[in-house]
């Protein structure tokens, strides 16, 4: 097992944030939109190499709510209807520390592509 996990998962009353603080007092703050288009779910990232998803359009997603898996994840449901993300804690971790990144990385896919983190 993990030796970080989470002490709070706490979602803000707009729905667009998850803050976790971990119990080595490191603390993330999360856009509900970054844990969306982000997600672990094979929806978004493939059953294989090189099927990742770039989703558009969740730039106001909310997150409808979380269920915990076992000791070492949440489920978390989004107002969109995507419900199939299992985020690790490790992989909570890691988006609060490389999250930044990752959405910028996210964001250049889109502009790729032509699509718009904004809904159509």
């Amino acid at each position: 097992m993990s030796e970080i996990w989470p002490s709070e998962l706490k979602v803000s009353k707009d729905r667009r944030h998850l803050t976790v603080t971990f119990n080595d007092g490191v603390v993330a703050l999360l856009p509900a939109e970054m844990l969306r288009v982000l997600s672990p779910s094979a929806e978004v990232q493939g059953h294989g190499p090189g099927q990742k998803v770039t989703v558009p359009g969740k730039r106001n997603v909310g997150i409808r709510q979380m269920t915990p898996t076992g000791n070492y994840a949440v489920r978390i449901g989004f107002d969109d209807g995507h419900d199939t993300g299992i985020f690790t804690w490790l992989y909570l971790r890691e988006l609060g520390e490389s999250g930044a990144e990752k959405f910028a990385a996210y964001e250049m896919e889109l502009a790729e592509k032509h699509l718009s983190r904004d809904p159509r």
